[in-house]
C-alpha cells in the first residue's frame, strides 16, 4: 500500500538510488516534488562507469537457487533432497529476496502501519512454506523482488527526465570582474553584472544581449528544435545554447529567481496537485487492504462452520493466494507514474501543467476563451500612420513621453517609433481599459482609445470608428490632437490552432478584447472562431466569462497573457498563460503555461492530457478486471499460487509498462 506520509525521510546511497523505503515512497519522493538537484549534481557523470548490478543480485541468486531445487524436485529426483534438506534449500533461496521485505514489514509495523503490501507478501509466502509449497513460496517473493526491480527502473526513467531538466544549468558562470572575466557559480553573480557566453556553451543566468547578435538554441526550455535569433537588446534566458559565437549578456535576474529555475520547480512539484481519479484510488487503497486482509482470515476459518470436510491447509492455501492477489500496488504505483509520465511528455513539449488535476481537467474542456493580443496575435505593434493637425515630431515627443510609463505592446510601440526622447512625463495614471494620463512640458496629454476621450468629454473625428487598425487617439490640454494607427499581426499558427481545438472537443471558442470591435470581429472571421467580443474592459471580461460559465456543462480554459488577464485566468476552470516562459506573472497565476508563444500548443495540452487519462483509465480496468476474476478463482480453489503472482506482479508489470509508454508518445 503506497505510503502517504510527508514527513518521511528517504536516504541515499553512494550510486544515488533511494534505500530504506519501499517503491511507493520512492514514487512518492519523486512525484511530490522533493529536490533532486542535490544528488543530480553530487552524481553527475557517474552513469558513464557502467550499470551498478548489485540491486539485481539478490533476485539473481534466488533465482539459481529457486531454479536448481525445482530440478531436483521434479527432474533429477535426488534421493537427500527432502524433509529437511529441502527445506533449507528453499529457505536459502528465499532470504536474499524475503528477508528485506520482512523488514520493511517489521519497520512499518512499528509505526503502526500494518497493513501494507510487506506485510501481506510475507504472510502469504511464510504461509506457503508452512503448508509445504517451498517453490511456491520462494517464487512468490522473487517475483514481488523482480517486480520492484523494474518498477524501480520506471521511477528512475521518470527521476531521468528531472535530472535532464536540472543538468540544463551550468554549473559557472564566466563574468566581468576588475576589467576581466573570472569563472564563479551563478549563484554568486549579481544582478547588472556582465557575463559571458562561449559557442556551445548555455546560458547560466536570466539577462539582456549586449551583444550585437547570436543563434540560440531553446529547446531544453520551449520543446522547440528551430533555433531562435536574439538580437542585442533583447532577452536571453537560463537554459539556452548559445549556437553562433562569443556573447555578452547582462544579468537581469538572480541565479534562483531565473526562468528555468522557476521553471524546474514547477515541472518538480506538479504532482503534489493531485488528479481527481488519482486521491480515489489512494483513499480506496487505505480501505481496500484491511477489507481484503480480513476476508483472508475469513477465508481461513469460515468455511470451518459450513464444510462437512474442513482441511485447514487447503483453505489456509486459498487465503494466501487471495493475499497475494489483493495487493493494490499496481493502481496506486501506475497512476501517479502515469500523471506524471504525463507531465514530463507535456514538459517536453513547452507546456507546464501545474499539477495532475490540471492535466486531467484539460481534457474535459470544451469551451475555451482567448484573449487576442499577444495569444493569437504576435502583440508585436508597429506604427503605420500619424495624422495630427499640430506638428508631427513635437506630437510623438510628448505622446512618446507619456508612453513610455506603460509595459503595454501598444505603447511601447509608440515609444520605440520616437526613438529617442528627452522629454519626461509627470503625474502619470494608467487607467485600465482605457489609456494614459499625464503631464509633459506643462500640457496635460491623454493618449488612448476613443473611450478615454468620450470619458473626459472631449470631442474627437467620428471618422476614427470607421478604422479597423488599432488607435491610440490624443488630446492635449483638452482638445483633441490627432491619433495614431498601429497594426499587429496574426500568429502563423493561429488558424491551425483554432481548427486543431474544434478536432479535439472544443464546441466553442470565444475570443475577448479590448481592441475595438471591428477589428476583433476581422480577426475572428478569419480565424474561424465561433464568437467575438472588442471593447472589452478588464471587469467586462470577468463578466463575459462569469457568464459562458453559468452553463454547468461548460468547462472553460482562459488563455491569456497572464499579466493583465490575471482576474479572468482565476475565474476559469483552467488557466493557461501564453508566452509565459519570462514572465513571473504568467508563471505565479495560470494553472498551464504555454512556454512558446504558440496557440497550437493549447490542442497539444489537450492531447497529452486525453492519452494520459487514456492510459490511466486502462490500467485501472486492467488491474481490477485481472484482480476480481483471479481473486473469485481463488476463493474456489481454482487458482494456484502461479496465477497469484501474475495477477499481483505482472498486473502491476504491464500497468508500469503502460504508464511508461505516454513519456514516449509524440504529439
Amino acid at each position: 500500500m503506497i505510503n502517504t506520509n510527508p514527513n518521511h525521510k528517504h536516504t541515499y546511497d553512494e550510486h544515488g538510488n533511494m534505500t530504506c523505503c519501499s517503491l511507493e515512497e520512492k514514487i512518492y519522493a519523486v512525484t511530490e516534488g522533493q529536490d533532486l538537484s542535490n544528488q543530480t549534481h553530487q552524481h553527475a557523470g557517474k552513469a558513464t562507469a557502467g550499470i551498478d548490478l548489485r540491486p539485481y543480485l539478490p533476485a539473481s541468486i534466488s533465482f539459481v537457487l529457486l531454479l536448481a531445487g525445482i530440478v531436483a524436485d521434479n527432474f533429477i529426483r535426488i534421493t537427500f533432497f527432502q524433509g529437511y534438506v529441502r527445506l533449507i534449500w528453499f529457505a536459502i533461496s528465499y532470504l536474499p529476496v524475503g528477508w528485506p521485505v520482512m523488514k520493511d514489514a517489521i519497520k512499518a509495523f512499528k509505526k503502526s502501519e500494518v497493513f501494507t503490501e510487506f506485510f501481506l507478501m510475507s504472510i502469504a509466502t511464510l504461509g506457503a512454506f508452512y503448508i509445504g509449497q517451498y517453490p511456491e513460496g520462494v517464487a512468490v517473493m522473487l517475483f514481488y523482488a523482480v517486480g520492484e526491480l523494474f518498477q524501480s527502473a520506471a521511477v528512475n526513467r521518470a527521476k531521468r527526465n528531472i535530472k535532464a531538466l536540472l543538468d540544463i544549468r551550468p554549473d559557472i558562470a564566466i563574468v566581468k570582474r576588475n576589467n576581466q572575466f573570472i569563472s564563479v557559480k551563478p549563484e554568486t553573480v549579481s544582478i547588472g553584472e556582465v557575463i559571458l557566453v562561449k559557442a556551445g556553451e548555455k546560458v547560466p543566468l536570466d539577462g539582456k544581449m549586449l551583444s550585437e547578435k547570436s543563434s540560440f538554441n531553446t529547446a531544453a526550455l520551449t520543446g522547440e528544435s528551430k533555433p531562435k535569433i536574439i538580437e542585442v537588446g533583447e532577452d536571453v534566458l537560463a537554459g539556452m545554447l548559445n549556437l553562433d559565437k562569443v556573447v555578452e549578456i547582462k544579468v537581469a535576474k538572480k541565479f534562483t529567481d531565473s526562468s528555468i529555475a522557476r521553471i524546474l520547480e514547477l515541472v518538480q512539484n506538479a504532482t503534489s496537485r493531485k488528479a481527481k481519479t488519482e486521491l480515489f484510488i489512494r483513499k480506496f487503497a487505505k480501505i481496500y487492504t484491511p477489507i481484503v486482509s480480513g476476508l483472508a482470515v475469513a477465508l481461513t476459518f469460515v468455511p470451518f462452520i459450513f464444510v462437512q470436510e474442513y482441511i485447514f491447509n487447503e483453505w489456509l492455501y486459498r487465503a494466501l493466494i487471495f493475499l497475494v492477489i489483493s495487493c493494490p500496488c499496481a493502481l496506486v504505483v501506475s497512476i501517479p507514474l502515469g500523471y506524471f509520465g504525463g507531465i514530463g511528455a507535456a514538459s517536453r513539449n513547452g507546456i507546464l501543467f501545474k499539477g495532475s488535476n490540471y492535466l486531467e481537467l484539460m481534457t474535459k474542456v470544451n469551451t475555451v476563451v482567448m484573449d487576442k493580443t499577444g495569444t493569437l496575435t504576435k502583440g508585436v505593434f508597429k506604427v503605420q500612420k500619424v495624422e495630427t493637425p499640430l506638428d508631427k515630431d513635437e506630437f510623438i515627443q510628448l505622446v512618446a513621453a507619456l508612453e513610455k510609463n506603460s509595459t503595454h505592446p501598444i505603447a511601447k510601440a509608440i515609444a520605440d517609433y520616437a526613438e529617442t526622447s528627452s522629454l519626461q512625463a509627470a503625474n502619470v495614471e494608467e487607467i485600465p481599459g482605457h489609456g494614459l494620463r499625464g503631464e509633459v512640458k506643462g500640457k496635460q496629454v491623454l493618449a488612448g482609445n476613443t473611450r478615454l476621450l468620450l470619458r473626459f468629454g472631449i470631442a474627437y473625428d467620428k471618422s476614427i470608428d470607421a478604422i479597423t487598425d488599432t488607435v491610440v487617439v490624443t488630446a492635449i490640454d483638452g482638445n483633441y490632437s490627432g491619433y495614431i494607427t498601429i497594426a499587429d499581426e496574426i500568429k502563423e499558427d493561429a488558424e491551425l490552432a483554432v481548427k486543431s481545438m474544434h478536432e479535439n472537443g472544443v464546441g466553442q471558442i470565444v475570443m475577448l478584447s479590448g481592441d475595438k470591435t471591428s477589428i476583433v470581429q476581422q480577426i475572428a472571421a478569419f480565424l474561424g472562431i465561433d464568437s467575438a467580443f472588442g471593447d472589452l474592459l478588464p471587469e467586462q471580461k470577468v463578466q463575459k466569462v462569469e457568464e459562458i460559465k453559468k452553463d454547468q456543462l461548460k468547462v472553460v480554459a482562459f488563455v491569456g497573457d497572464g499579466i493583465n488577464d490575471a482576474p479572468v485566468l482565476a475565474l476559469s476552470d483552467v488557466g493557461i498563460a501564453m508566452g509565459g516562459l519570462g514572465s513571473d506573472a504568467a508563471i505565479e497565476t495560470a494553472d498551464v503555461v504555454i512556454q512558446t508563444d504558440q496557440p497550437s500548443k493549447i490542442a497539444t495540452a489537450i492531447k497529452i492530457g486525453k492519452a494520459t487519462n487514456k492510459v490511466v483509465w486502462q490500467n485501472i480496468a486492467f488491474a481490477f478486471g485481472v484482480k476480481i476474476i483471479v481473486l473469485a478463482l481463488g476463493a474456489g480453489g481454482l487458482a494456484t499460487m502461479w496465477e497469484a503472482v501474475f495477477a499481483d506482479v505482472g498486473v502491476a508489470l504491464l500497468a508500469i509498462f503502460n504508464a511508461v509508454r505516454i513519456q514516449r508518445m509524440r504529439f
